[in-house]
């Protein structure tokens, strides 16, 4: 470091003379991370280095995003979200705050409360995207509670490596409402509320009044609602989706980037197999707000590309949930959000056992959404390879340890033959005869939601429709390239993630342009897709050398 510049920021004696690149700081990073003896201990030490030198972590999650994100998201979250209470004062500097914490104390304030959030001291903070959640159904491991910050924490690291938003424009929140977990409210570490959760009226009363702050605040915040219970998730996305800009990514981002991936699936075994994607029939494994947001985003692809009514397309879909197939004469009261799929087919059966609902659907395609680890069984993954040439079988439920099965054991079951794509990263197959190496499918919603958010951003619409969601996972699933097509792939290179995302923001813009609900006419109107494409993608901030001021790098 030059003279000049160690005295203007007072560093004569503070620190050693070698004057180093970002290259080699970069490498002395990943050899430290490297050595760390558990996915935990890598997770914490990112933490602190997102904290003390932001240009460098983003550096490094952005050129190594394979070997990153499984630690800063799934499967590792998952861990340090169960964890968060016990790793939380070892994942900040001090002064320095990982995100928002609101409980009900800070409403007499709130406003001020929301603007007294500065991440960085020294920079203006004004968001553009906010990732909330209640912790109230966190991945497939229920409710945590406050310690469920890590989720929104993670998700808005993706939407800077995936999509190039701004970290400085990225506001994570915990709307801290107590917890059901007794477990987490008798224990001595637990920084949460210790109190139950509220009861429903006082809930949605609750967020609006936050909503409304942070409207105040920040009035062209776009808003994406993470892992809240199923039955609040569809609450909150039918009260606001129409009034504001926001979008739930467990039942809109994930219905986006699991219709991607059977787009493609059904496009290859109708190129292989000739079956018609009139001809399938689908099975989910779990009723939950993913699941059903999956079918409709599913049933929409059927009514938009195959001429089907919504009668024909909704027949295509079995819902199981834990007492089984979920029919109309079951004899429980169904959830509100699993009576539009409920079977009314049945004639009186109620068939239980999912090897007994194999037999009854006869799948073509078997999603599961359960968190039940081990559903799909071998004697169930046989079964599929006997019906089908090529069974497509999604496991999607996150982390790795709540998977309905793994890649290799799809991959015995079937003989080789499964077409596959799972939530959570699984390693590659090696047929033990040929050598032949098979690259098995994740249905990461990075491929969705920071390309939708950051299209949100640019177009500003007033709302995020379900077409223009759609035609997100559309543009996901035109993206590949021959090569990964000819390879049998379903979904891109993560190593194209920002290529990826500036299709789908292009995707976003170009619809909000076709609704004429887009408010930023001056920088995305009047342009052609591929002048918007370059437009989208000259938005993407990179970690350059003076990115963030001196007390960050």
């Amino acid at each position: 470091m030059k003279t000049e510049k160690r005295q203007a920021l007072n560093l004569h004696g503070l620190a050693p003379s070698r004057v180093e690149d970002v290259e080699i700081q970069k490498r002395r990073a990943l050899k430290l991370l490297r050595s760390k003896n558990t996915m935990l201990e890598k997770y914490i030490f990112l933490a602190q280095m997102r904290t003390n030198n932001v240009r460098l972590f983003y550096k490094i999650v952005i050129e190594e995003l394979e070997e990153i994100a499984p630690i800063i998201y799934t499967p590792t979250v998952g861990t340090a979200c169960q964890e968060y209470s016990n790793i939380y004062p070892f994942l900040a500097g001090p002064g320095v705050p990982d995100g928002l914490y609101l409980t009900k104390d800070s409403f007499s304030n709130l406003v001020e409360t929301i603007k007294s959030y500065k991440p960085y001291a020294d920079e203006e903070f004004k968001p553009d995207i906010a990732v909330i959640s209640d912790g109230s159904r966190i991945l497939g491991l229920g409710d945590l509670g406050v310690n469920g910050m890590g989720i929104p924490i993670g998700k808005l690291q993706l939407y800077v490596a995936g999509a190039g938003i701004d970290p400085r424009k990225t506001l994570p929140i915990i709307l801290d409402l107590g917890t059901n977990n007794e477990t987490f409210r008798n224990d001595e570490f637990y920084l949460g509320l210790r109190q139950p959760r509220p009861s429903d009226d006082e809930f949605y009363e609750t967020v609006d009044t936050v909503l409304s702050a942070l409207r105040t605040v920040y009035p062209g915040l776009m808003i994406q609602f993470e892992d809240w219970s199923s039955e609040h998730a569809f609450g909150l996305l039918e009260k606001y989706q129409s009034k504001m800009l926001c979008f739930n990514d467990d039942i809109q981002g994930t219905g986006a980037v699991i219709l991607s991936g059977v787009m493609n699936a059904i496009r290859r075994v109708q190129k292989e197999n000739n079956v018609l994607p009139s001809d399938h029939r689908i099975v989910f494994y779990g009723a939950g707000s993913a699941a059903i947001g999956v079918a409709r985003q599913i049933q929409e692809y059927f009514t938009t590309e195959h001429n089907m009514t919504e009668d024909q397309a909704k027949r295509l879909f079995w819902i199981v949930d834990s007492k089984g197939m979920v029919t109309l004469d079951r004899g429980d009261k169904l959830a509100q959000h699993k009576i539009y799929y409920a079977r009314d087919d049945n004639q009186g059966q109620q068939i239980k056992s999912s090897l007994d609902i194999i037999n009854h659907v006869k799948p073509t395609i078997l999603i599961g959404l359960s968190s039940i680890p081990g559903a799909f069984t071998k004697e169930i993954l046989v079964r599929l390879g006997e019906l089908n040439k090529n069974p497509i079988v999604f496991p999607l439920s996150n982390p790795a340890t709540q998977a309905e099965c793994t890649f290799e054991q799809a991959m015995q079951a079937t003989n080789h033959r499964v077409i596959f794509a799972s939530g959570t990263a699984f390693p590659a197959f090696t047929e033990p005869d040929t050598g032949k190496k098979h690259i098995p499918g994740q249905g990461n919603n990075m491929y969705i939601f920071p390309g939708l958010g950051l299209g949100a951003v640019l177009a500003r619409p007033l709302s995020i429709s379900d077409r223009m969601i759609y035609m997100a996972s559309k543009a996901l699933a035109d993206s590949l390239t021959p090569e990964e097509i000819s390879q049998g792939w379903l979904y891109p290179s993560l190593q194209r993630i920002r290529e990826v995302s500036a299709l789908v923001a292009t995707a976003v813009c170009e619809e909000a342009l076709s609704e004429g609900v887009a408010q930023d006419l001056k920088h995305i109107g009047d342009k052609s897709h591929a002048q918007l494409v370059d437009y989208v993608s000259s938005q993407m901030w990179v970690p350059v050398n003076d990115a963030y001021g001196t007390s960050r790098i």
